[in-house]
């Protein structure tokens, strides 16, 4: 059994030592005393809950209903917002066994049972309800199966059901509209709803249909996002429905709503995401087609509206985590701070980028992302920030996106930033494998296209590379890493000895970020290339002092060059500073 408190971290925010003393005095007075009632013994406290472990299924969910009742009659008078509600998630399983702790894949499933629960509320895993069922004088709510964060294959859930018991109540789920509201999942959550049909021809309906499915699909390859499915949502279609109310009900954060209007032989659609919680939208975009295919249309306007969604919901997530305080942060919230300066490019926030990412993954070892973010940052530094030769210490950024691969080897990103790793040992075959595995996870993520066309480019495919790349800026041009995307192009037009371009390219970098030193050799080697000496000198003059030991780096050959490719800037750079090699 795992349980936790839900919305702890604002009932301390809100009375620190009074929440704590009522934690502490129902743990003592009420929860502890009816789990060895039932015969079960508290592991461990986990600050706003415990882990507790039974001889089996029928005494673990006897406590549950035990104690969630006695908690609740306790505060049943006091402010609803001053409530300790506590979410409980029971499985069946093996475990490992220390003196103060316990481990394995059964604990991991409780943990994650506890996290979809709703506030007061108890769910259980189909093992354990195949134990109980007949045996407790307790009815059960099937939630079908849930996929659960870090579980490789779907998990059946029955949802306890509070005040009723087998002879009074049916084991059937709760429509949409009458549930009590459902806790958010620990990552981003959305449900995509029914567009709205405004043409009046009902064929428009089966392509609105048909474009809200192909969203819902697209978006299920996003392995950080939680997506209700298809038939949860459509239990909407044709109502008109208050968004907050959705959050709700679905238990989700945001919300895509959206419109199709045809005229002619042309559609219009809308869409906009919304945060459940402020009623606030967060992107909205209009898409005008001609419907000579409609297939096509129907899977363009999806594939464009996905690749915008991503980001947006990230920004949104980070936005919502820099308001809580570092030490209240989960493990999806610890990485997701990390991003966020991990994307301001300076020395001091890449080390606290990486501290977020060990915070990350010390509170959930078995958090893919925090692991390959934090490969990101470690090579981010060697790269960027420090004078260390380029493979002093590789092997631990590989070896974290390794980890992060066998964790979630379904996580499109694991795989993306893997094969950059690849690509820096000199691998690029392997790199480029990886990096179009990568891409089959997930086609819609610009990151990971971004990241395809990285190895493809510096392996020497450069024309499909720029292709993914231009992809990759087209789908989110307002990402954070825009900048390093026009990095790898700049440097794989001047590869293809496309001068001009590189030219154009380099000069977008340097109004993007002034103080990149290297941005200032590829313009100056390009203006040499095209014969312009004496402006490719000044450029050399213009690079910031404090760039001098980078820059001395570059006298050898990094790793992810080929020897031509880092011959071909090193000439062009000794002709502009007027040095015959």
């Amino acid at each position: 059994m795992a349980a936790d408190v839900a919305g702890y971290s604002r009932l301390m925010h809100d009375d620190e030592e009074a929440t704590h003393a009522r934690l502490t005095a129902l743990l003592a007075d009420v929860i502890k005393p009816i789990v060895a009632e039932h015969g079960g013994r508290i592991v461990k406290n986990t600050g706003d809950g415990f882990l507790a472990e039974f001889p089996s299924a029928v005494q673990a969910v006897r406590t549950a209903v035990r104690f969630q009742s006695a908690v609740g009659d306790l505060q049943k008078n006091d402010a609803e917002g001053r409530r300790l509600l506590f979410r409980v998630g029971i499985n069946i399983g093996d475990v490992i066994v220390e003196p103060h702790d316990i481990f394995g894949d059964g604990v991991n499933i409780a943990a994650r049972l506890e996290g979809i629960s709703e506030p007061g509320g108890t769910c259980i895993s189909s093992s354990a309800y195949d134990q109980v069922r007949g045996k407790v004088d307790t009815a059960f709510e099937d939630m079908g199966p849930q996929a659960l964060k870090n579980i490789a294959e779907p998990i059946r859930v029955w949802r306890v059901r509070l005040g009723s018991n087998t002879r009074s109540a049916a084991s059937t789920a709760v429509p949409a509209g009458t549930s009590r509201p459902l806790a958010l999942p620990d990552r981003p959550s959305i449900a995509v709803l029914p567009f709205q049909n405004m043409s009046g021809d009902p064929e428009q309906e089966y392509f609105a249909d048909g474009v809200v499915e192909d969203i819902i699909t697209a978006l299920s390859h996003f392995r950080a996002l939680f997506v209700i499915a298809r038939n949860s949502s459509f239990t909407y279609k044709g109502r008109a429905v208050d968004v907050k109310q959705v959050g709700r009900e679905l238990g989700v954060r945001y919300v895509l709503e959206g419109s199709v209007r045809k005229a002619a032989n042309r559609v219009r659609i809308t869409g906009q995401l919304v945060d459940t919680a402020t009623g606030a939208h967060l992107w909205a975009e209009r898409y005008d087609r001609d419907l000579s295919d409609i297939f096509t249309v129907q899977d363009e306007i999806a594939a464009s509206v996905v690749t915008v969604i991503e980001p947006a919901l990230a920004a949104a997530e980070q936005q919502r985590v820099l308001r809580k305080p570092p030490e209240r942060l989960d493990a999806w919230e610890a990485y997701q701070r990390g991003l966020w300066h991990f994307h301001q490019y300076r020395p001091e926030e890449n080390k606290t980028a990486l501290a977020f990412f060990s915070q990350a993954i010390a509170l959930d070892p078995n958090f893919a992302p925090g692991h390959y973010g934090y490969a990101l940052a470690l090579q981010w530094d060697i790269w960027h920030f420090s004078t260390r030769p380029f493979l002093e210490v590789q092997g631990r950024a590989r070896e974290e996106a390794h980890i992060a691969v066998s964790l979630d080897d379904n996580d499109a990103t694991a795989h993306a930033v893997l094969a950059h790793m690849m690509m820096w040992g000199s691998e690029w075959e392997a790199a480029i494998a990886e990096a179009r595995t990568a891409v089959a996870l997930n086609p819609n993520s610009a990151f990971v296209i971004s990241m395809l066309g990285c190895v493809l480019g510096f392996g020497g495919y450069r024309e499909e590379a720029l292709e993914r790349l231009q992809q990759a800026i087209r789908a989110s041009p307002h990402d954070p890493l825009i900048w390093l995307w026009s990095v790898w192009r700049g440097a794989l037009q001047f590869l293809s000895r496309d001068f001009v371009a590189a030219l154009q390219t380099w000069r977008q970098v340097v109004r993007l970020r002034p103080s990149y030193a290297t941005a200032y050799e590829y313009i100056a080697a390009s203006l040499a290339y095209l014969g312009q000496l004496d402006e490719a000198r000044e450029t050399l003059e213009r690079i910031p002092p404090q760039s001098a030991e980078q820059r001395r780096r570059w006298q050898q050959r990094p790793p992810w060059m080929r020897p031509e490719d880092y011959a071909l800037r090193v000439e062009g750079v000794r002709l502009a500073a007027g040095v015959r090699g």
